[in-house]
């Protein structure tokens, strides 16, 4: 009889790629961080998508969706994505990166990776979703997943030397990723409302949690509307209280009027 079957136990090898989370929280735990919990209208938008289902079978990505209208507010409002160097000056680039997270792998084992969405703010919801998609379909194939599969092997002081060394300097960082992230990790909380708060370490951070049907006021008529749970989480030592609050703005407005879709 083998250990594990006297003892009671199962052991399993840590993942690999389970590192890059435990890498987000070293990196988040010096930020000083303000979270807004959201309650966006996304009726519009999940009725067209629906109806493009049911007309063409084709699933397009309400993740593709959110980030075309976070890059849009987000060239509007340029410190959400600014970047705080060493000499204390902050760097604003023309083009939005944004960073996603992406569910790969097989039916028995799935995994996060992250993939980079290059000047997203000059590409259409459906650009954004093609590219998406096809990171899914063939994630050994992307810049992110090669990179990954070399740098977390490395031991964890030489991973955080690295990332000393990046955040101090922007055209680094950005070669390596972006400032703000996008993740769909709390759209798993089920059919009740929840909203996620997480480990940021961007400038910028999105997390999408569950999506529910409340009561609304749409021309003087109560209606059921669907409402998208969604946490902004923004680093105070880049972004004020004011450009925070007209980056929010412009953002849910761009989100509940549909934006992009049908392009």
């Amino acid at each position: 009889m083998s250990p594990t079957d006297r003892e009671g136990y199962t052991v399993e090898p840590y993942p690999p790629m389970r590192r890059f989370s435990i890498d987000a929280g070293w990196l988040g735990r010096r930020r000083h961080i303000m979270h807004g919990l959201l309650e966006l209208d996304v009726t519009r938008a999940r009725e067209y998508i629906r109806e493009h289902k049911a007309r063409t079978g084709e699933s397009l990505s309400f993740t593709a969706f959110i980030i075309a209208c976070l890059a849009k507010a987000a060239e509007a409002n340029p410190h959400v994505h600014a970047y705080r160097t060493w000499r204390n000056q902050l760097v604003m680039f023309d083009d939005v990166k944004i960073n996603t997270m992406i569910e790969v792998g097989s039916e028995a084992e799935t995994f996060p990776m992250p993939h980079v969405i290059e000047a997203a703010n000059r590409k259409t919801f459906r650009q954004i979703h093609d590219e998406i998609r096809a990171a899914q379909a063939e994630p050994i194939g992307t810049q992110e997943m090669q990179f990954m599969h070399s740098f977390l092997i490395l031991p964890g002081f030489l991973r955080h030397l690295f990332y000393w060394f990046v955040n101090r300097a922007p055209l680094l960082t950005r070669k390596y990723s972006s400032s703000i992230l996008v993740s769909a990790v709390g759209m798993m909380f089920g059919s009740g409302p929840g909203w996620g708060i997480p480990m940021a370490n961007f400038t910028l951070t999105a997390t999408l949690g569950s999506i529910v049907e409340r009561p609304g006021v749409v021309d003087g008529r109560i209606e059921i509307r669907e409402v998208l749970c969604i946490t902004l989480s923004l680093d105070h030592d880049i972004i004020d209280g004011a450009p925070a609050a007209r980056f929010t703005r412009q953002f849910r407005e761009l989100v509940e009027s549909g934006y992009g879709l049908g392009e």
